[in-house]
This record gives C-alpha cells, structure tokens and sequence, in this order.
C-alpha cells in the first residue's frame, strides 16, 4: 500500500540547502519514489506554515524508510539539518 511521506520545514541557509534537492531526487528515484508536490510558497489555512513544505509518494512504507536509512542519504540529512530548522516529517498510509 502507498504512503506519503510530508516534509516541511523552514529554510535558515538557502546557498547550502541547494545542494541537497538535486542527489535526493536521484535517491528518490531508486526507491520508485514520485514527489506529487513541493512548494516554497505554501499558504497555513491553520497553525504555521514553513518555508518547504512536500509530499511525495512511496510505494510501500518498506520502500520510504529504506530511503530514509540508505546510506547514501545520511550525509544528505546532515545537510538537511544543517541548513533547516523547526522539521516535521510525516509518513501518512494511503486509504485502502
């Protein structure tokens, strides 16, 4: 069953964070991963929005934490940190 993992968060260092979309789209690509929405523009009907805000679709929820824990997105996480703050991320299943 699908799920769809929802970022957001804002972005405190806009030069280092360009560096990380480009190889997490490849990465994502191994996972048959399909990013269904991305917006730096994003408008809160409730509570806060942040300044990225995503959702992208993974096949399984094996498929979406395997990406998560794929070594080759560790250094790219530490990027991510390093250039966000106030990060949620959300893995919601698909409805049957």
């Amino acid at each position: 069953m699908p799920v769809y993992y929802i970022n957001s968060y804002d972005i405190v260092n806009e030069e280092e964070y360009a560096k990380y979309g480009p190889p997490v789209l490849r990465l994502l690509h191994k996972y048959s991963a399909e990013v269904l929405a991305s917006d730096l523009r994003a408008k809160a009907i409730e509570g806060t929005a942040r300044r990225m805000n995503a959702v992208i679709k993974f096949p399984s929820e094996a498929a979406a934490l395997q990406c998560y824990n794929d070594p080759e997105y560790q250094p790219l996480k530490e990027l991510r940190w390093r250039c966000t703050d106030n990060c949620n991320m959300i893995l919601v299943h698909a409805l049957e």
